[in-house]
């Protein structure tokens, strides 16, 4: 976690404090780091878990038909998942394990050169491809500043008194998060949010708008968060939820169908923060003249569009429109496809990551994807969804899968709603103390597998709000010196009790009516 910042200066800065770089991109956020203790107690714990799994007589090994490749697969995916939850050396490299672990431990049982191919197999996913060509078009947006200048549209149509400003906020910092990561959003609207604060204390003699500054600035944090809920793309959590549910329950979720699971949680979870966070800012009372042309200001500092913006916001605006339109036009030319690779049956997901993959190509082609953006791109991040669809494919081809399920299933006998409340609460509670992508890798392996239950998951995943260490966002805007702990807490408390509680009405009375 970072240490606090000392109080925000006039100058709309980066988190840290440093100007942002010189490409105009957004500043780099901070980053939190694990002390050694913690890391230390975690590759010991870790280890302890494999090898107690993996070798001591715990019944797993007792599977018929199965061997020790049960017990193998359990030590494995205990050790990936305990130093995920301790960050005890990079997520990336934990994400690798599999590819080391499962054929040196034969989990498939087909041989050292079957069980390499099964390994290696999910890091080639369509998923992967279709979150890297989403990546893409969030780094030139980024690059461009073309969401910046999206956001600021976005706040001066809502409306610039001080409850209308707060709620802008919210809508377009979620609005971007639909289609870029979550952090960075984080990154680029708190610069924003920053020269906002800074004119209205200008204005006010210079006196601090504490309850304000604070509720902005948790607006950021939690509108980013609930944001990436909305698109099959807004999040890595999504699309870990969307290529296990394919894998393992062989249903595949199209971009579309997606967004009627996550956009109306979105739709209806960002007024219920935007209501709390007002009851916290309205203390500051203040004369609020001028929140327009502070706003107009920054888009004047921009410019006009640039031609590299209108070439980016045109191959943005092409790919989702194709993602909207992706089950009738797969329709139209699956018979094409299937007369061109015999054999191949083209999924939602193929075609997604066909249509990702083609507006990066065209990016390129536009010359509006330069060696700065693709810096942007997490590449750790593919190389984690990759290590969590492989440890998910290690589980169930181990014969793990089938334990776990006649194990679980006097949770499964439980009430649909006890279920997805459980989910909920358990997602909720432990990503308060660990990242969301290893909250959801570990859930998901775990609970049972009905769509309503899982996809509760998925969305609670992303419904921490209580503490820094939650989310990057929230560790992010704790640094701008307008958060204070204590106030973190009380105000993010309230609505994780309302995420649990929300997420747990939505999916039982809405998500499944949607899913099978």
């Amino acid at each position: 976690m970072s240490e606090p910042a000392e109080p925000a200066s006039t100058h709309p800065a980066s988190p840290s404090g440093a100007a942002p770089p010189p490409d105009g991109g957004a500043p780099a956020p901070p980053k939190e780091e694990t002390s050694p203790v913690v890391r230390a107690i975690g590759i010991s714990l870790g280890l302890i878990a494999f090898l107690v799994l993996a070798f001591a007589p715990t019944g797993l090994e007792r599977i018929e038909g199965y061997g020790r490749r049960p017990a193998f697969a359990a030590g494995v995916a205990a050790l990936m998942a305990i130093w995920w939850l301790f960050e005890a050396i990079p997520i990336a490299v934990t994400a690798c394990i599999p590819l080391v672990a499962f054929p040196a431990l034969g989990v498939y049982g087909k041989g050292l050169g079957g069980d390499v191919r099964r390994t290696v197999e999910p890091f080639f996913d369509a998923y992967i491809f279709l979150f890297l060509g989403g990546m893409t078009i969030g780094a030139a947006m980024e690059h461009f500043n073309l969401h910046r200048r999206v956001a600021l549209h976005i706040m001066r149509a809502i409306g610039t008194d001080p409850k209308r400003l707060l709620l802008g906020m919210i809508v377009a910092t979620a609005s971007i998060s639909l289609w870029i990561s979550n952090t960075a959003t984080a990154v680029m609207m708190l610069p924003i949010a920053l020269a906002l604060l800074a004119q209205l204390e200008t204005q006010n003699g210079g006196r601090r708008l504490k309850h304000f500054g604070a509720a902005v600035m948790l607006s950021v944090a939690y509108a980013s968060n609930v944001g990436g809920i909305g698109t099959k793309i807004g999040t890595g959590t999504n699309s870990i939820f969307c290529g296990f549910v394919a894998e393992k329950l062989h249903y595949d979720i199209g971009f579309l169908q997606y967004i009627a699971i996550g956009l109306p949680f979105v739709a209806i979870f960002l007024p219920i923060i935007w209501l709390w966070l007002w009851r916290y800012a309205r203390h500051d009372r203040f004369d609020f003249r001028g929140g327009r042309e502070a706003l107009g200001e920054q888009l004047a500092a921009m410019g006009p569009l640039s031609g590299a913006e209108r070439r980016v916001a045109s191959v943005f605006a092409t790919a989702a429109l194709l993602w909207i339109l992706g089950d009738l036009i797969r329709g139209l030319i699956a018979p094409a496809v299937a007369a061109l690779l015999p054999g191949f049956k083209m999924a939602g997901k193929h075609y997604e990551a066909a249509v990702a993959m083609l507006a990066a190509l065209s990016l390129m082609a536009a010359r509006v994807l330069p060696l700065a953006a693709w810096k942007r791109i997490p590449y750790g991040t593919l190389v984690l969804l990759g290590g969590s669809f492989a440890m998910a494919a290690g589980i169930e081809g181990s014969g793990l899968g089938k334990w776990m399920a006649s194990e679980l299933a006097v949770v499964a006998t439980l009430p649909l709603w006890l279920q997805i409340s459980a989910a909920a609460a358990a997602t909720v509670a432990l990503s308060a103390v660990a990242s969301n992508t290893a909250t959801v890798n570990v859930a998901l392996n775990v609970l049972p597998a009905a769509l309503p239950v899982l996809s509760a998951t998925a969305i609670a995943a992303s419904c921490d709000f209580m503490l820094p260490a939650g989310t990057p966002p929230n560790a992010i805007v704790f640094g701008s010196g307008y958060i204070r702990l204590p106030v973190m807490i009380r105000i993010g408390f309230a609505l994780d009790v309302v995420a649990v509680l929300l997420v747990s009405v939505y999916a039982r009375f809405y998500l499944v009516h949607l899913l099978p």
